[in-house]
């Protein structure tokens, strides 16, 4: 089949492809398994110029068609039609208005998936125009089946018959020695926990450094490290780390390269997540693959990622006295065989070849 993947975002500050690749390594990892599969794979994306490129085996057009053709994309769709697709994918859910224009820019044969990014139902006139795509939707990819029952729920799209749970991301990081990982990153702690993410309030670090430094009145020698790249609530963990006597058992390493997350990853024995939201997770599909046990809050996303928390440990979002739970269950673990089930899940459920079949499997279920 020949697959061809588009986004309706225009983002003119890439000038150069490079930059674009190094911010999403976790998706395109999934079109090289797709080409791998002897399917022919062309990802179309709108940047501040033109450009093509071959990538493993996945061709890659950057092009300019300008700010005034997002709403009408004329050009885009014709660029569409000559490259002859059997499936088009569009990323996110929120351009219903260009997606009825691209069926009927289509051969009645081509058929339209289209894959959520964390966007949430719509209401008003967008709600009514993503009533009217779904006619001409064949299959929609939702990170979490339960996330896609909610667009139903709310009639923005007519039933769940086309929804089906499908990753968005994946990761390409491994296991390494954590001995090895450890000497790059001087990570201690019996057990170490990770922080990967933004410190807000969907995240909410701060329920998460509360719940950590009670566990270490019991777990003295636990270990925290948060590595961030947004600071909005830095002061507040600071002043709750100044005036506890477990202040030290937290380190705020800040940001760092996202190569060097390798090291990070596989140094901890868990990662720790208090997001109230996520369309999917990239920090914690990373973590899962370098082996990992996630402790996470109890979201649609993450009950995916997950298996409904048959690896790892799930709590309930903002709930402090949960979290501290799964902490103190942490300390009575068989680590080696948490570490190979999360390993297993993450290889037949969240890999790159795992996200793969299931693009193939939907595809080929359309062109039946």
């Amino acid at each position: 089949m020949k697959f061809v993947f588009v986004s309706y975002s225009y983002d003119p500050g890439f000038k150069e492809p490079d930059a674009w690749f190094d911010q999403i390594g976790g998706y395109v990892g999934i079109l090289s398994c797709l080409a791998k599969n002897n399917h022919e794979v062309i990802r179309i994306k709108q940047i501040g110029d033109n450009y093509t490129c071959e990538v493993n085996g996945v061709q890659y057009q950057f092009v300019n068609f300008g700010a005034r053709s997002r709403h009408f994309p004329r050009k885009l769709h014709q660029l569409l039609k000559g490259l002859n697709p059997d499936i088009v994918v569009v990323h996110g859910l929120h351009n219903p208005l260009q997606v009825i224009q691209l069926r009927f820019s289509l051969p009645r044969n081509v058929k339209i998936m289209a894959q959520n990014h964390a966007e949430k139902p719509s209401s008003g006139i967008r709600k009514v125009l993503q009533r009217l795509a779904d006619r001409y939707i064949g299959a929609y990819l939702f990170a979490s089946k339960t996330m896609g029952m909610d667009w139903v729920k709310r009639g923005n799209l007519a039933s769940a018959k086309k929804i089906h749970e499908v990753m968005e991301i994946s990761s390409g990081f491994y296991p390494i020695d954590p001995s090895l990982a450890r000497t790059k990153t001087g990570m201690t702690g019996d057990p170490s926990f990770l922080w990967v993410g933004r410190l807000d309030h969907n995240k909410d670090p701060l329920n998460v450094v509360k719940a950590f430094l009670r566990f270490t009145d019991s777990c003295p020698r636990a270990r925290l490290y948060m590595i961030y790249h947004t600071e909005e609530l830095l002061n507040d963990i600071k002043t709750i780390l100044n005036i506890h006597s477990n202040g030290n058992t937290v380190t705020l390493v800040g940001k760092k390269p996202h190569d060097e997350l390798l090291y990070w990853y596989n140094s901890a024995d868990f990662m720790v997540s208090g997001s109230h939201y996520e369309g999917s997770g990239t920090a914690v599909c990373e973590a899962m693959s370098c082996g990992c046990v996630p402790i996470l809050t109890n979201i649609f996303s993450f009950r995916a990622m997950t298996g409904d928390g048959r690896t790892g440990l799930l709590y309930e979002a903002g709930n402090q006295q949960q979290l501290l739970a799964a902490l103190a269950k942490t300390e009575r673990l068989d680590m080696t065989a948490e570490r190979e089930k999360v390993l297993a899940f993450f290889e037949s459920h969240l890999s790159f070849e795992a996200i793969a079949g299931k693009f193939e499997a939907i595809a080929a279920g359309l062109r039946v």
